[in-house]
This record gives structure tokens, C-alpha cells and sequence, in this order.
């Protein structure tokens, strides 16, 4: 039974960690803003590079990318909160349910790994080449979260056994 309560706490924390990254660029919508537009105008990379036709300076573009990331966060963290709640569903059930019931673990590493992996670090730290800039690169940061996020998911689908009786 710990193996599983920790599983269900740990999938609790992502659900929360989620949270409140959407909530924190929702509240206060102007510091991240600021981030994706630096990101995607690309004004802080290597002077003269070569990768500027990629440039997006259009402001309208700018929000529409910053909403795609908050509702990719805001997704991660509800499969995460359901997720919690399948294998919650499950705890006392057979192994074989229990393994069942982690779906929505998989579904929600996947969301977070689709905003973090791929959002910041294929699209923002490639294609935008924010890993040239000093001051708007959050490609170390994302590196922890998908990291973790797929850490969890390790261990969460490892498989479990049917719960000793007495």
C-alpha cells in the first residue's frame, strides 16, 4: 500500500506544481508575457545570427503562443489531478486494476512533457533559439520539470502486485 499511496501523492504534487505555473502566468500575466514575447521576437539572441527570418514580432502571435502555453499547463495539471483520482479509485483494488488505472498518469507526463520538452526546448530553445539568449532562456528550467514529470512516470508504471491479505 505505501508504494501505491506515494504514487498518488506524487501524481498530487505534478497536478499542483501544474497548477500553479497556469495560475502564476494568469496572475500575473506580464512577467511570462514578457518572456514568450522576447522568446518568439528573438531580440536577445546572438547578434547578426542567421535564424532571424524565424522571428515572430507580432504581438497578437505573441498571445496566442503565451494561451497555448497556459492551457497546456492548466491540461497537465487536471490529467494529473484525474490521474491522482483513478489510482486513488484503485488503491485497494487488485494489481492488475491498479495498473489499469495509471492511463491518465501516461496521458498527463505526455501533456507536460508536449509544454516543457517540446514547447520550451524543441520550440522555444531550437527553433527560436532562445538558448542564445542569456536573459529569456528557460530551457534549464523546463529540463527540470519534464524531467521530473518523467522520473514519476518511471516509477509510477512500474507494474503492481495484488495487496497482501492480513
Amino acid at each position: 500500500m505505501t508504494s501505491r499511496l506515494s504514487k498518488i501523492v506524487m501524481c498530487l504534487c505534478l497536478s499542483a506544481f501544474a497548477f500553479l505555473v497556469a495560475f502564476g502566468n494568469i496572475t500575473d500575466y506580464g512577467s511570462n508575457y514578457a518572456f514568450v514575447q522576447h522568446v518568439l521576437s528573438m531580440d536577445t539572441t546572438f547578434p547578426g545570427n542567421k535564424l532571424m527570418y524565424r522571428a515572430i514580432t507580432n504581438p497578437s502571435l505573441w498571445t496566442a503562443g503565451y494561451w497555448l502555453i497556459i492551457v497546456g499547463e492548466a491540461l497537465t495539471c487536471v490529467l494529473f489531478l484525474i490521474a491522482a483520482w483513478q489510482l486513488w479509485q484503485a488503491r485497494n483494488a487488485s494489481g492488475e486494476t491498479f495498473n489499469e488505472a495509471k492511463k491518465f498518469v501516461i496521458i498527463g507526463t505526455t501533456m507536460g512533457f508536449l509544454v516543457w520538452y517540446f514547447g520550451f526546448m524543441v520550440v522555444g530553445g531550437e527553433w527560436f533559439a532562445m538558448w542564445q539568449s542569456s536573459t529569456w532562456n528557460g530551457q534549464e528550467a523546463a529540463f527540470k520539470f519534464y524531467m521530473t514529470m518523467l522520473a514519476v512516470l518511471i516509477y509510477v508504471v512500474q507494474p503492481d502486485r495484488d495487496l497482501k491479505k492480513g
